[in-house]
């Protein structure tokens, strides 16, 4: 009887892969069941050596490798390229984020992967489209970010930003693993893999779709208001009178409805004028805030949840990263090092159940031998 929770078991995925965003594709693929041999450098791929932060080994790692085997090959050696094509004839994924052009070079094309591996579903995840003028720019999380525009949606007034964390990296890794898992349906029916491309640049474009859309149809360039939002009004923090922030959505005019009449205690902003649709509320959100701020700054944080409650409005707090641990939503996995030891990180959002022993982080080359003696010619 198939495990309902390994809906991958058997599939076999061959990655060259280094930094985030491949190794986050495969890390759902191994999550899920799928059999992932991760082909490394001998120093290893990028990620093991940002830091060495838990135990020894970086943060990055330890997140986005649980799972997964490792080997060591010299790709750029005739013995070991031709070990790794005999590996990709028998897989049913290959997935890499090489230089460009750099997959090629193995002589692993598109072509002759459509030639010589036709139900093989090949990933190659880039900075830019292939068939766009940028096609041989390097690409890395922050760089992607800035010339994508969201470097200029993000920040303060003065201050353009970037996202926090790697968000085009961990886009793509998305992007990516849905396609995969889109043509291994489309393989299923037809018999045939597919080649995709999966480029950074278009997964952070696709997040500036409502900008792009407000530039080009209405004219208007969406600025930077740091933890307010650009188009929903009001979406953003209230100081109370205790000094803490509450974040408020109202996104609905029936939000705004209850909002005026339950928190704000203020029937008569229902229907004022300048505030009686959300784009008003966006075009007049200095007014609307000298009126909302000093009702917000009389309550302290509990009074003003409590009447938030009741008036079924959203709201939500700014945690510091100090918070995170002790978060009451947080989930949390098990995953095991190769020193013995085990660490607690966040849970796959997509995985809802996991038993047994925890997965494995592999150590640099754990499955080199044992690889080399499967795959043998």
């Amino acid at each position: 009887m198939s495990d309902p929770s390994r809906p991958l078991d058997g599939l076999l995925v061959i990655s060259i892969e280094q930094a985030v965003a491949a190794p986050l594709c495969t890390l759902r693929l191994a999550d899920a069941g799928a059999r992932v041999i991760k082909i490394e450098r001998p120093e290893g791929e990028t990620a093991r050596n940002y830091d060495s932060a838990v135990e020894g080994m970086s943060a990055y790692f330890v997140w986005l490798n649980r799972g997964k085997e490792s080997a060591v090959l010299d790709i750029k050696s005739e013995t070991d390229l031709a070990l790794l094509h005999r590996m990709v004839e028998r897989a049913d994924v290959l997935v890499q984020n090489l230089a460009p052009g750099a997959i090629d070079r193995l002589g692993l094309s598109s072509q002759t992967i459509a030639e010589r591996f036709p139900r093989l579903v090949a990933v190659n995840i880039v900075g830019y489209g292939q068939d766009t003028p940028y096609a041989d720019m390097r690409a890395y999380d922050m760089l992607v970010q800035a010339e994508s525009g969201i470097c200029a949606v993000t920040g303060t007034p003065a201050t353009p930003s970037k996202i926090g964390v790697s968000a085009a990296d961990i886009a793509t890794g998305m992007n990516a693993h849905a396609a995969i898992l889109e043509a291994l349906l489309a393989r299923e029916k037809s018999g045939r893999g597919r080649v995709v491309e999966i480029a950074m640049f278009d997964g952070m474009a696709d997040w500036m779709a409502v900008p792009l859309l407000h530039l080009e149809h209405a004219g208007r360039e969406t600025g930077r208001f740091g933890l307010a939002h650009a188009s929903i009004y009001p979406y953003r923090p209230y100081t109370c009178r205790d000094g803490v922030a509450v974040v408020v959505s109202i996104q609905q005019n029936s939000e705004w409805k209850r909002f005026c009449e339950k928190v704000l205690l203020r029937t008569d902003l229902v229907d004022d004028a300048r505030f009686s649709t959300n784009a008003l509320r966006v075009a007049n959100r200095t007014t609307l805030d000298a009126e909302i701020e000093p009702i917000f700054a009389s309550m302290n944080r509990h009074e003003a949840v409590a009447r938030l409650t009741k008036a079924q409005n959203a709201w939500g707090q700014v945690s510091e990263v100090r918070d995170l641990p002790r978060h009451q939503a947080l989930r949390r996995i098990d995953v095991a090092l190769p020193n013995g030891r085990t660490v607690s990180i966040p849970r796959s959002p997509i995985r809802l159940d996991r038993s047994g022993e925890p997965p494995q982080v592999p150590g640099l080359g754990a499955q080199t031998d044992r690889i080399r003696t499967e795959f043998a010619a």
